[in-house]
């Protein structure tokens, strides 16, 4: 039996592993159509870090993926694969809108913040709920159910908009636009101090609450005692039962916080961003933040740095294709999916091999 990998290899070695070969195969796609992917990392790079406005759209991308990484890490911990986060940041979107198109006449921002974040992080919850209790008390599986209810999600809040919350006599299926009272401030002054224009990016104050989450998420899982019954139950849950941990308990308040932490990831888009309801205010970051807890070894620091690497995919490839056009938008989702192919499906693929190489490192040191 091989002894446990060190933590820099396990949460550092191995991810760049997998990294280094998603970046190989997307390289040979490049070449496949004539271009070349040094110039093509070139101008990923560039368009994520080489000017302001291109930093501050990485760093909003980044946000909202590591609400739904740190929401599907929790989870992890207790043993679950909430895949709905997608579902659970649509319905926290109504959440934060709700709130905020019920103060922003009467408070200010500063109030209203705080105000839709719980909004938002109740609805999430609330949504999550539903197949949390039916995995603790029905058996029912929490990969299906939390399936599902994305597109129950979708279809719930498309009735909504549609018949609910649109502005009467409209053709945009969306709710009023927000006060100014209700809308995050953008953190274009802060980066200023650091030299950086953002520009038009919007980049808001979400992203600094994303990082106090992070802490959080580090305090409740490692320093409570919540979050060693998370741990524990997550690897056994026989011996968790046995040492009188609740599995009804620990399964459903796990993924209340799961939910929650997705359902903050609509201030970014909602409150930060659009200021309004709008149709798929998840897009597509409730998947991503799958690849990003498995590429973060759902710990909060690795789920940043994963967060950050695909909020440079996703603002680095918008600018690929735009001075490649070659390299098609669609070309530019397939680099980002071969990327959470080798991060989550292939993760193993290396391990077995740096396992073996560090058991025989480890027989031969004493002798």
């Amino acid at each position: 039996m091989n002894a446990p990998l060190p933590n820099w290899v396990d949460l550092g070695l191995i991810p760049m592993l997998n990294l280094a070969a998603a970046f190989l195969v997307a390289g040979l796609v490049v070449l496949a159509v004539g271009e070349s992917p040094i110039e093509a990392v070139q101008v990923i790079l560039y368009g994520a870090f080489g000017f302001g406005e291109g930093i501050g759209f990485t760093l909003f991308y980044t946000t909202s993926f590591i609400f739904t990484g740190l929401a599907v890490a929790v989870a992890f911990h207790a043993g679950l694969f909430n895949i709905g986060g997608e579902g659970q940041a649509y319905i926290g979107g109504l959440g934060v809108g709700l709130m905020v198109l019920a103060f922003d006449h009467h408070l200010p921002w500063w109030l209203i913040a705080p105000i839709a974040a719980l909004g938002g992080a109740l609805f999430g919850a609330l949504w999550a709920l539903i197949p949390a209790y039916l995995q603790a008390t029905r058996g029912s599986h929490i990969v299906i159910t939390t399936i599902m209810f994305n597109f129950i999600a979708a279809s719930l809040m498309v009735w909504l908009l549609v018949n609910v919350v649109k502005v009467p006599g409209t053709m945009s299926v969306e709710s009023r636009t927000f006060l100014p009272e209700g809308r995050l401030p953008k953190l274009g002054g802060l980066m200023e101090f650091f030299g950086l224009d953002i520009g038009g990016a919007p980049l808001n104050a979400s992203f600094l609450l994303a990082l106090v989450a992070c802490v959080a998420v580090w305090l409740l899982i490692w320093r409570t005692r919540l979050g060693y019954e998370i741990r524990v139950f997550g690897a056994n849950p026989s011996a968790a039962r046995y040492a009188g941990i609740n599995p009804v308990r620990i399964t459903i308040v796990t993924m209340l916080i799961s939910g929650g932490l997705a359902g903050l990831m609509a201030l970014n888009p909602v409150m930060g961003e659009q200021h309004r309801m709008f149709l798929d205010i998840g897009g597509g970051a409730g998947f991503v933040g799958i690849a990003v807890a498995l590429m973060g070894r759902a710990h909060p620091v690795g789920v940043a740095l994963a967060a950050l690497l695909f909020g440079v995919l996703y603002q680095g490839g918008a600018e690929l294709a735009f001075e490649m056009p070659a390299i098609t938008r669609d070309m530019v989702v397939v680099i980002q999916g071969l990327v959470v192919l080798f991060a989550g499906a292939l993760e193993f693929m290396f391990r077995p091999t740096v396992a073996r190489l560090f058991a025989l490192r480890a027989r031969e040191k004493p002798a």
